[in-house]
């Protein structure tokens, strides 16, 4: 059986993920600043993780594979944080109760280890969540 744990996901921009969008959204740089997932080092040992090791994140919205970090902020275990981006939009309510933004913070998700699922790119993420058929 699949080790997993539920931790509490918030989102919000960084520096990396705002540099690497001016490069573009389809590049694999974009995928290295937002395709990931900030853990405290407590929450990497709960998992049975590494840092660097891929990891399926799960609510009840979506679930999206990103490659586990261990944060440079906190400590802040049973916090995990996700950049702004297609990976975050994948698992976070769409409802924006008439704001025209979600809630970025406070999602439940489960997180499992994915060593041998790959991280899309975030075009390849888009089209996949839109029914699109590629090549």
């Amino acid at each position: 059986m699949t080790k997993s744990i539920t931790i509490n996901l918030i989102s919000g921009r960084t520096i990396q993920q705002g540099v690497a969008i001016e490069g573009g959204k389809e590049k694999a740089n974009y995928r290295t600043a937002a395709g990931i997932i900030e853990l405290d080092p407590t929450d990497l040992k709960k998992l049975g993780a590494w840092k660097n090791t891929n990891v399926r994140v799960t609510s009840p919205y979506g679930s999206v594979v990103v490659k586990a970090t261990e944060t440079t902020q906190g400590p802040h275990p049973g916090v995990a944080f996700i950049p702004m981006g297609p990976w975050a939009n994948s698992i976070i309510d769409p409802n924006t109760y008439s704001t025209g933004m979600p809630t970025f913070k406070g999602t439940p998700v489960t997180l499992e280890v994915a060593a041998n699922e790959p991280i899309l790119l975030g075009i390849e993420l888009v089209q996949k969540l839109c029914g699109v058929k590629t090549a």
